[in-house]
């Protein structure tokens, strides 16, 4: 790409984007704009998120693997395609399968413990 194209990313490119550990075996790239934020979540086989909530809304879609996604008390088996919505300040976390799993999540507003590299959900739990 470009060098000019500063607002152009790919999703393959492990490179791009803002990177936190989250949790063992989960790690995002983190994507901010103005008003909405992207995460791009890998979770290797098995591995498990923190149950956590945050005052901003969420949507997330699976594009690769099977999880186990957990959200206000429900839990609800996901594959590649299926995306949800998670409103802000209810508890979440997520579950890989077997083959581990990728999700692309979207924040509004942005999460501003998530402009910045490191490590953990930086949020209540």
């Amino acid at each position: 790409m470009p060098e000019t194209a500063k607002d152009f990313f790919n999703l393959a490119d492990m490179t791009q984007g803002i990177q936190r550990e989250l949790a063992p075996g989960v790690t995002t790239r983190i994507f901010p704009g103005d008003q909405a934020m992207l995460s791009v979540v890998r979770l290797e086989p098995h591995a498990e998120g923190k149950m956590h909530q945050h005052p901003q809304e969420q949507w997330g879609v699976l594009l690769e693997g099977s999880a186990l996604r957990i959200q206000g008390g429900e839990e609800v088996a996901v594959e590649k395609g299926d995306f949800w919505r998670t409103p802000g300040n209810v508890p979440h976390t997520m579950k890989a399968g077997p083959e581990g799993a990728v999700v692309l999540d979207v924040f509004s507003p942005p999460r501003d413990e998530y402009r910045k590299p490191g490590s953990g959900f930086g949020a209540r739990d």
